[in-house]
């Protein structure tokens, strides 16, 4: 395994990341909340990009994996800012992107910044706005009056210790949101998502899939897989998901 590279963001922060050379259009992962990107997609995708001779990106987050910070001080914003720095630091030229959970809502908000570079986009069990209309709209009035008071939350997860929610994660996620007005996604797209995903639902899938607009849009819905969408078959998907946007057949 190839030792693991930092880049200094224009912010301060200090991304770990893993870049494979090859040719375009490059394949950058996007990871979700808490996760690093030495998780099971990530690494598969690499193997599969470098099989292929084409360029890959993966890297951690601020508050994640062996980049510098804390979880719990960072927010989405924080890591779009992660994005933006490690895409235009580390990449050159057509990007395919690929998000997962968060990742999603990152991949959308980076089309949003640079739509120019983005050629096509997969993503996996997306997650746009969950700090609003998932966290935020099921807390209860003891959990907003703790937000307020203690400046964060603990909520449960099913995949990984408890996540710590803070206010101003909650906040800035506001300044973020992507489904409360028009998004096209002018580039070929697809959204996979499983079925026994108690994280990010179906419905998350279908408001998602109904909000944006674009010329080559389409919605996977994969029986019995969770938000994991790593298994063998799984990781197939995703695959022909990225081959797709390609247009490599």
């Amino acid at each position: 395994m190839a030792a693991t590279t930092f880049l200094d963001t224009p912010q301060g922060r200090r991304l770990a990341y893993h870049k494979s050379e090859g040719a375009g259009p490059t394949v950058v992962f996007l990871g979700g909340l808490k996760s690093d990107m030495e998780g099971t997609k990530a690494v598969h995708l690499e193997g599969w990009a470098r099989a292929r001779g084409q360029a890959y990106l993966r890297f951690d987050y601020s508050g994640h994996g062996e980049s510098s910070g804390r979880f719990e001080d960072g927010c989405i914003g924080d890591w779009h800012e992660d994005t933006v720095a490690a895409v235009s630091a580390l990449t050159e030229g057509p990007l395919i992107v690929v998000g997962s959970s968060m990742g999603g809502w990152q991949a959308l908000l980076l089309a949003k910044a640079m739509p120019e570079r983005i050629a096509g986009m997969v993503t996996i069990a997306a997650a746009p706005d969950f700090t609003e209309d998932g966290y935020w709209a099921s807390f209860t009035d003891a959990q907003k009056e703790a937000l307020e008071t203690a400046g964060h939350v603990e909520l449960p997860s099913d995949y990984m210790e408890p996540y710590v929610i803070t206010k101003r994660m909650i906040e800035d996620g506001r300044t973020r949101l992507v489904l409360r007005s028009p998004l096209n996604l002018p580039f070929p797209v697809r959204f996979l998502q499983g079925t026994a995903d108690t994280a990010v639902s179906v419905d998350t899938a279908v408001r998602l899939l109904k909000h944006v607009s674009g010329p080559d849009i389409r919605l996977l819905l994969v029986k019995d897989a969770d938000h994991r969408f790593s298994d063998g078959p799984c990781l197939g998907l995703i695959e022909d998901a990225v081959r797709d946007v390609m247009g490599a057949g």
